[in-house]
Parts: structure tokens; C-alpha cells; sequence
């Protein structure tokens, strides 16, 4: 399945065209290209390419790749809790801040969410530092697009992790209807 994400343009004809992205399913040979976003994109915890190559055979089906001109330039990966059926959870997720659209980040986690919400989950989670007010708007739209709640609790404290890593709050959508 692929999605197109294109900017409002408001061009007049004969205009250059803007860029436009294209979010589909990853694949293992993705890996590599979503590990170097990662490491470049402050912030995010990271993993080994091993992990990305692994999770896009594994959990493809929870994941989003976003690209333009065949380049990825965003990624999220996410997976239906295997003891919650009904719960989406989104993981991790990056956007290449030179992409050129608006608003990539924000398309890409509504698209992924939406693609769960239409085949069964009735909730969406993701873990969220306090401080990372970008992904809370994000969230906070996504709910209130939906008419649902938002739980936020705890679920990782910061004791847990070393280094000064902060609380894992889980903030949790729903319930959710297809439609």
C-alpha cells in the first residue's frame, strides 16, 4: 500500500512542481537508510542497522516508510501489542528535516494510525518524553480528530535507564472506530 503526501501548493500552472512523498511498507533493505537517519536526527535512541533490517521483515505491517524520488526521508515503526491485539504502538519515528514538506512528520503517524484504526486497533500508544512537544500536538490532534481520550501514565520510569534518560510516559488513544 502507498500513500502520497503532497504539500498545498497554491502554484500557478506551469509552476515547478513541489515534492512529493510517498509513504509505503518497508522492507529489510530499508534498514540501512532508516539507521542513518537515526543517527542523525538528535534525540532519538539508537539502535543497530541489524534492528531495522530485522524489524522491517518482521513488522512491516506496523511500519511506515516515507520517501521522495525514491529516497527515504522519514520512517515509523510501530506493532499491535501481541497481549492487546486491539493496541497500536507506536515505536519510533523520524523525518529528515530537508525533506521539503510540510507537515511529513505529522501525515506519516496519522497515516500509519489510521491504516491500524481501519483494520481492528481501538487504541493507539506511544511513550513520549514531556519535553518532546512536537510529537504531544501530534497526539493531542490525532485525538481529538477522533473524538477520544488520552491516558497518560508512566510506564518506564527514568530509574530504569542510565545515563539521565527520562520517564517513558505512555499516553494512550482511544477508543477509536474505524471510519
Amino acid at each position: 500500500m502507498t500513500i502520497s503526501a503532497t504539500p498545498a501548493t497554491g502554484a500557478e500552472p506551469g509552476a515547478i512542481a513541489k515534492k512529493q512523498a510517498v509513504f509505503r511498507a518497508p522492507v529489510p533493505q530499508d534498514g540501512p537508510a532508516v539507521w542513518k537517519l537515526v543517527e542523525n536526527t538528535p534525540g532519538l535512541d539508537s539502535n543497530s542497522i541489524y534492528y531495522y533490517t530485522l524489524w522491517f521483515r518482521d513488522f512491516a505491517d506496523g511500519s511506515l516508510i516515507a520517501t521522495v524520488d525514491d529516497e527515504v526521508v522519514g520512517f515509523l515503526t510501530g506493532y499491535r501489542r501481541p497481549d492487546e491485539p486491539e493496541t497500536y504502538f507506536v515505536w519510533q519515528t523520524a523525518v529528515n528535516p530537508r525533506h521539503g514538506i510540510p507537515f511529513l512528520g505529522v501525515k506519516l503517524f496519522q497515516a500509519a494510525a489510521e491504516q491500524q484504526v481501519a483494520r481492528g486497533a481501538r487504541y493507539v500508544e506511544a511513550t513520549v518524553s514531556v519535553e518532546n512537544k512536537a510529537i504531544l500536538m501530534v497526539l493531542k490532534q490525532f485525538a481529538k480528530k477522533h473524538s477520544a481520550h488520552i491516558e497518560t501514565r508512566v510506564l518506564f520510569p527514568s530509574s530504569l535507564f542510565p545515563d539521565g534518560h527520562h520517564d517513558e510516559v505512555l499516553y494512550r488513544i482511544g477508543p477509536l472506530t474505524a471510519g
